[in-house]
């Protein structure tokens, strides 16, 4: 039997798995976690009392206030990974990632929000911007932003994941050393807000056999993508904010489609055009580019929803352990089904695990940060972190999801993320 261990303050630290995992009690007693961490030299706390000195900041006026806040200077590495695997063959083709290791809580900071764009980011002018819904439609309909503004709006947070995501971890043979946003920065998580899809379609007066809605964008391939209209009455959003401001231009300004859970693809920003129609259209970008190609040569197509996800933020790959002793894992997981039901994290490469506790609030098609308190001995190992949702699906191995498509596919890949530890405290990339 494993015998508790004792912090300086003689209180149980109570292991619940294998490579020092710690009960989730252990988050509930704050002092006793701060206690150890002194102890482990992890944290030096600092003398107070005349001797300490008064920083020149604290002596002088401090600047005036400004029309718009921005970072603190001293933050001003913290920025999105640019992502140039395609550039040679494809300059117009450009992607950047969220810097996941470097932020917490789980609501992304709109100029944090990662970018996919196929043809560039255009530069519109919402003065001319118009949205035109028509096709299968009583009446076809045409807004400007001044229209718009005057319908009731929602406000919901939703995570957005590129098919993508991930994807040097789905194709490249051994591990790409690499921080979160390199290879899961294809994620972000905003409080959006517009009008539900449903209020404008109704408007229009969709025909019985108007099944399919074809979304087309103002960019410069006019990047087009099919959506059943099951999916735009249940919970499509036309989102005109993000964050509470204006959505940003790298974001579908002066308006997106939200539609929560499915592939960040079809979340078609700068959007101009709802073309109502009987049948998909089979566009380039989703017959060419969307489809999976499965181990026996086989195509899966519309694949829409995102599977159950999760992977460790800190410590995670490029950070480095500052000494043995008690730390918080922490990270993020989600789905595009629902909720999440359970994340548990493993301290041993996977031999034991134990039940994370999930911050609140745990919303439906958002990110989740989850939380294990952890005392590291100082010797290699392996965390790992592994998701279920409110179906019932499972976060998958990498071996599993690799046997089940062909090796070329890398889209949708949602495998567990181990992060390597060495003795000198070097967090790395690794396959299982």
């Amino acid at each position: 039997m494993t015998k508790p261990a004792i912090d300086v303050a003689g209180q149980d630290l109570d292991p619940v798995a294998g490579g020092g995992l710690l009960s989730r009690r252990l988050l509930l007693k704050s002092a006793v976690v701060g206690t150890g961490a002194v102890a482990a030299g992890l944290a030096t706390p600092r003398r107070a009392g005349a001797e300490a000195s008064i920083p020149d900041w604290a002596t002088v006026a401090g600047q005036r206030a400004r029309g718009y806040g921005v970072p603190a200077e001293a933050e001003a590495s913290v920025q999105r990974a640019i992502i140039e695997p395609w550039q040679d063959v494809a300059p117009a083709f450009s992607l950047s990632g969220t810097p996941h290791h470097r932020l917490r809580g789980t609501i992304t900071p709109s100029g944090l929000h990662f970018e996919v764009h196929h043809g560039g980011r255009p530069e519109v002018d919402p003065n001319q911007h118009e949205l035109m819904i028509h096709g299968l439609v009583d009446r076809s309909l045409k807004f400007d932003l001044d229209n718009l503004e005057r319908y009731p709006m929602v406000t919901k947070t939703h995570f957005l994941e590129c098919a993508g995501n991930s994807l040097f971890n789905a194709v490249m043979p051994e591990p790409m050393q690499a921080g979160c946003d390199m290879l899961h920065g294809l994620l972000s998580n905003t409080e959006w807000t517009g009008i539900p899809m449903s209020i404008l379609m109704d408007e229009a007066g969709v025909q019985p056999e108007g099944t399919w809605v074809v979304a087309v964008g103002s960019d410069g391939p006019s990047l087009a993508r099919s959506i059943p209209i099951s999916k735009i009455m249940e919970d499509g959003v036309l989102a005109l904010y993000q964050n509470g401001e204006r959505i940003r231009p790298e974001q579908g300004y002066p308006m997106r489609l939200l539609l929560p859970g499915f592939e960040g693809n079809m979340n078609v920003k700068w959007l101009t055009s709802l073309w109502v129609t009987d049948a998909p259209a089979h566009t380039k970008h989703e017959s060419g580019e969307y489809t999976e190609i499965l181990a026996d040569g086989s195509s899966v197509e519309f694949t829409f929803a995102i599977g159950v996800k999760s992977f460790i933020t800190h410590p995670s790959a490029t950070m480095t352990m500052s000494g043995d002793g008690l730390y918080e894992i922490s990270g993020l997981t989600w789905s595009g089904a629902g909720e999440i039901e359970i994340v548990e994290v493993s301290a041993d490469g996977g031999q034991s695990w134990a039940e994370a506790e999930l911050v609140e609030p745990v919303l439906p098609r958002a990110l989740t940060r989850f939380r294990m308190p952890w005392r590291w001995a100082g010797a290699p190992t392996v965390l790992m972190s592994r998701a279920e949702d409110v179906t019932g699906a499972v976060q998958p191995t990498r071996s599993d999801w690799k046997a089940k498509y062909d090796p070329s596919n890398f889209l949708h890949y949602n495998a567990i993320q181990p992060w390597q530890i060495t003795a000198e405290g070097a967090v790395q990339n690794v396959y299982l």
